[in-house]
């Protein structure tokens, strides 16, 4: 008993498709296949030139929609077969490209039947002339054809498209080919006869990274332009209301108070203030009140005179002289020492500076812009935060929300981060798998963006494949580490004992960030400096 393959064709002299067979003996295994021919011909077909057909058992070719209104649906996995004809339209697109005409045509039903659109190519010519109009996902490829080989047309698909999916079968498999298709950038290297499980297997797997590059894509691309304003990265509706409201800013004079926690990007917003106010022109001068002794904190915001003081060996412009014409930008307000804030309000008062040890006043143009990571109500309410200077500061306010607020944004944060410092480290990874997505995204990040920056940083490091794995995030990421934020310490411990367990834990806990260990304990974050030089901790 013999069973016909249909291959399609067309008579262009009659405008209508045409058919030609091989008659092949039911039951018999294909060259190249570990099946029986005739399970493959009951495998739903569809024509390009014409409506679907189906292949019935007795090997006739039936128009689908006769047999849909005939005979109960067959299954297409756990789809009908009415769901799997409209489902593949939105399926992946495969490419088989042999040059024997029966293989092709088995190969490319099977590969139907598993919800692939499939179009074929009997030689090189061919597939690249069905690269250019189908632009297929995944290619599979014969390595053994006339003329040029698929290990040549990988090479030719890898130098027009370095991420191109490639999947080479050969029925003359070797330790050697394998390795030099692997080295060329084959996704696998199979032999014949083929093993279906392990081919669908491997084409889920391609498909899996196909969308995942198809999503990257999409990424990199809101990187470029929506999801984003200059260095501020997000589409959040918190962020799209905080760009709005910079958008209003800028084009104003006015000062403000930007609040927000620590790491949340305080700097970057006064930043794209300026860089998008009529001050864009003239310089951005940040100084942390935070990070400079008291000693020096005059000096450094009015300058000083020649002699002014001992060490003072010639004379130096102050912040405000030097940010004349553009931005002076304070951060950690509510750190400034008491005794200074008098002196800050008058000068922002009155528009003159007057340097230490000098006679002469000086006019500047500044907007100031300042930003703290207290509440400012309540540093004023604890006398850290003159209430005067609070009012003349807080014309606008603007409130930075902690990265838990937007979780939305994380994925796109780590891209942005994935790109910095594969640039930096010369690294070659491309993004971040789900698993790993998901993980940063339930992370409640006590540090903020500076703390995924950080985290980000490691894992681009160690990182070795393409892509960022959940093993290359820290462990308290993962969940292997301990989850309880409790400081646990023994009866007899000394007071001084217990004070370092809590800040250095605290310390550990808002990822190593001076400020927020200071906010979260309640002290000065002078006081936390002073702490953590002693325990020998920079």
């Amino acid at each position: 008993m013999v069973q016909t393959i249909v291959k399609r064709g067309f008579r262009r002299d009659l405008g209508s498709p045409t058919f030609t067979s091989d008659r092949v003996p039911i039951g018999k295994v294909l060259p190249g296949f570990r099946e029986p021919a005739a399970e493959f011909l009951r495998i739903p077909y569809h024509v390009d030139t014409e409506e679907p057909k189906v292949f019935t058992s007795h090997g006739t070719c039936a128009p689908m929609a006769g047999l849909l209104a005939s005979a109960r649906p067959r299954r297409l996995g756990h789809a009908t077969l009415e769901e799997g004809i409209v489902r593949s339209m939105d399926a992946m697109k495969v490419l088989v490209v042999d040059d024997e005409p029966a293989l092709r045509e088995v190969l490319s039903m099977r590969i139907e039947s598993w919800g692939y659109r499939v179009a074929m190519a009997a030689h090189v010519a061919e597939a690249q002339r069905r690269i250019r109009l189908d632009r297929p996902d995944i290619v599979i490829s014969d390595v053994v054809m006339p003329e040029v080989s698929g290990l040549e047309l990988l090479k030719m698909l890898k130098v027009e498209d370095p991420a191109a999916c490639v999947i080479l079968v050969t029925a003359h498999g070797s330790i050697d080919a394998a390795v030099d298709a692997m080295k060329e950038g084959a996704q696998d290297f199979l032999t014949k006869p083929l093993d279906y499980t392990k081919l669908h297997a491997l084409l889920e797997a391609t498909a899996a990274e196909v969308r995942r590059r198809g999503e990257l894509e999409k990424l990199e691309t809101e990187l470029d332009g929506e999801g984003r304003l200059g260095l501020l990265i997000g589409r959040s509706q918190p962020m799209r209301s905080l760009y709005d409201t910079i958008g209003l800013l800028a084009a104003s004079d006015a000062s403000a108070l930007i609040t927000g926690e620590s790491g949340t990007g305080k700097e970057l917003v006064a930043r794209m203030i300026h860089e998008t106010s009529s001050r864009a022109s003239g310089p951005f001068v940040a100084i942390n009140s935070a990070a400079i002794p008291e000693g020096l904190m005059e000096s450094e915001m009015f300058g000083h005179e020649r002699g002014a003081f001992t060490g003072a060996v010639r004379s130096r412009s102050g912040c405000f002289e030097q940010a004349n014409e553009g931005t002076l930008f304070l951060d950690e307000i509510t750190e400034m020492p008491a005794s200074l804030q008098p002196k800050l309000l008058r000068i922002l008062e009155d528009g003159r500076v007057r340097r230490l040890g000098g006679s002469r006043e000086t006019a500047f143009d500044v907007r100031v812009l300042a930003a703290t990571n207290r509440p400012p109500a309540n540093a004023v309410a604890d006398g850290v935060l003159r209430e005067d200077l609070f009012y003349r500061l807080n014309v606008f306010e603007l409130h930075v929300p902690p990265l838990r607020e937007r979780a939305e944004d994380i994925h796109l944060l780590a891209q942005y981060f994935v790109r910095e410092f594969r640039a930096k480290h010369d690294a070659k990874i491309a993004g971040i798998r789900d698993e790993a997505r998901e993980l940063l995204e339930s992370y409640s990040w006590p540090g903020n963006v500076r703390e995924l920056r950080n985290v980000m940083e490691r894992a681009v490091i160690l990182a070795r494949s393409e892509w960022i794995e959940p093993t290359h995030l820290p462990p308290f990421l993962r969940g292997d580490g301990p989850k309880s934020t409790a400081v646990t310490v023994p009866l007899g411990t000394s007071a001084a004992e217990a004070e370092k367990a809590l800040i250095l834990r605290t310390f550990e806990h808002v990822g190593y960030n001076k400020s927020e260990t200071a906010r979260r304990l309640g002290v000065d974050v002078k006081t936390v400096r002073s702490k953590l030089r002693s325990y020998g901790v920079s």
